[in-house]
């Protein structure tokens, strides 16, 4: 398998919250893959145009493109490895925990850590990232840079969802992880890696979580340097 994934000028530094899914989703299932990083501005050159955006996983002749696609392709595909949903319920599940990481999370965290992403990038991409997200923001991003203390100071309210659920349990998939785990994993590693100010305070149990998140297949989540 090959997985194609975002990176920063160092093509170490791989970033993406969706990419970071995939990759602990392959690890949960125990597939072999090779990773490929991949500069913003090549992605459209990748496999003939298949997708604007990463992650892209290609298994043989096909193709899948989306964090969530990609999951639901490994499971239908790989019904003997171990389960990245354990039925319909888990499957519901992720999606709700999916729109809770992108509607309230990545939002959070994108106005935490956008001008430090452009500082982790090559001067071409540079020059596409500054473009596409001042227009989509409404802000230059050292105007986003000044408040980054202040979204930070905010954010932990933001995950008592996760602590409520983490009352009862040790992972959102119970009592081991799941795919819901690994969708907020990768929003919290996307911090992780890029952001120059910590998002998760030391006595928080969502820190807890993450740190135990981190440790998981062989400790994959360690192998990308901290910003922060």
């Amino acid at each position: 398998m090959i997985l194609y994934g975002l990176c920063g000028e160092d093509p170490s530094v791989h970033f993406s919250p969706h990419v970071w899914k995939v990759i602990m989703a392959l690890r949960h299932k125990g597939l072999d893959y090779e990773l490929h990083p991949v500069a913003f501005t090549d992605i459209p050159k990748l496999e003939d145009g298949f997708s604007p955006t990463v992650p892209i996983l290609r298994d043989g002749d096909v193709l899948v493109r989306d964090s969530f696609d990609i999951a639901l392709y490994l499971e239908d595909t790989y019904p003997d490895l171990p389960s990245l949903f354990k039925g319909e319920g888990g499957r519901a599940m992720a999606r709700f925990v999916e729109g809770f990481s992108q509607t309230v999370l990545h939002p959070a965290i994108t106005k935490i850590a956008v001008a430090d992403i452009h500082n982790l990038l090559a001067p071409t991409d540079r020059v596409y990232f500054r473009k596409t997200r001042e227009a989509r923001l409404s802000q230059t991003l050292e105007e986003l840079a000044s408040n980054r203390f202040t979204e930070a100071a905010e954010f932990p309210r933001k995950l008592e969802p996760i602590r409520h659920a983490l009352k009862f349990q040790p992972w959102l998939g119970g009592d081991g992880p799941l795919f819901a785990d690994y969708i907020l994993f990768g929003a919290f590693q996307w911090a992780r890696v890029t952001a120059s100010v910590d998002i998760l305070k030391a006595d928080d149990p969502v820190r807890d979580w993450f740190e135990r998140c981190l440790d998981l297949h062989g400790a994959i989540g360690r192998s990308v340097r901290a910003a922060a």
